[in-house]
């Protein structure tokens, strides 16, 4: 099972923005696209929209990456992104996500516990975890719970099986002598 730890949109959308496309990667391709010819002249307003896409773009990028790096083996994908062209033609990032399992490990709770602890780090790595990331932390945190009363009521049934072993032990002891 994955789960999407994402960045979402702090602003609203602008009219500028004319299309908007999925594109897997690992969050380090180059989102400047080739001009030929001469520069168009941007407006005040233009400018400003391009300025705040750029802003956008650097904050979406570190904000998966750091999910990426902090999710290690858990991570199903690379990092997605959302990318709008803004007034001068050129792509930037406004949202984006990571692909993490989420699954317990089976028949091993320490592995869970673990993996979940993992998976929490991930979700909380960036410096403004969004709404998503904060579900998915609370999500692993319950999964480690869960995993620690397993792994709690299996050492209490070792330890009930080891009594009885005693016991037992102990009553042929008694009978053979």
């Amino acid at each position: 099972m994955d789960a999407p730890i994402s960045s979402t949109p702090t602003q609203s959308t602008s009219p500028f923005f004319k299309h908007s496309v999925r594109s897997p990667g690992s969050g380090l391709e180059n989102t400047e696209e080739k001009t030929h010819g001469s520069q168009q002249q941007l407006s005040a307003e233009e400018a400003k929209i391009v300025e705040d896409l750029k802003r956008r773009d650097t904050e979406v990028r570190a904000h998966e990456l750091a999910h990426l790096n902090a999710a290690g083996r858990y991570a199903t994908s690379g990092a997605n992104f959302t990318l709008v062209t803004g007034p001068d033609g050129k792509r930037y990032a406004v949202s984006g996500d990571v692909q993490v399992d989420v699954s317990e490990v089976a028949d091993d709770p320490a592995a869970t516990m673990e993996k979940a602890e993992q998976i929490k780090r991930a979700a909380l790595a960036p410096a403004a975890p969004s709404m998503q990331d904060r579900r998915v932390a609370a999500d692993a945190s319950a999964m480690a719970s869960k995993a620690q009363m397993e792994l709690i009521q299996m050492t209490q049934e070792l330890q009930q099986n080891s009594e009885h072993s005693e016991q037992a032990l102990g009553a042929i002891m008694d009978v053979s002598v």
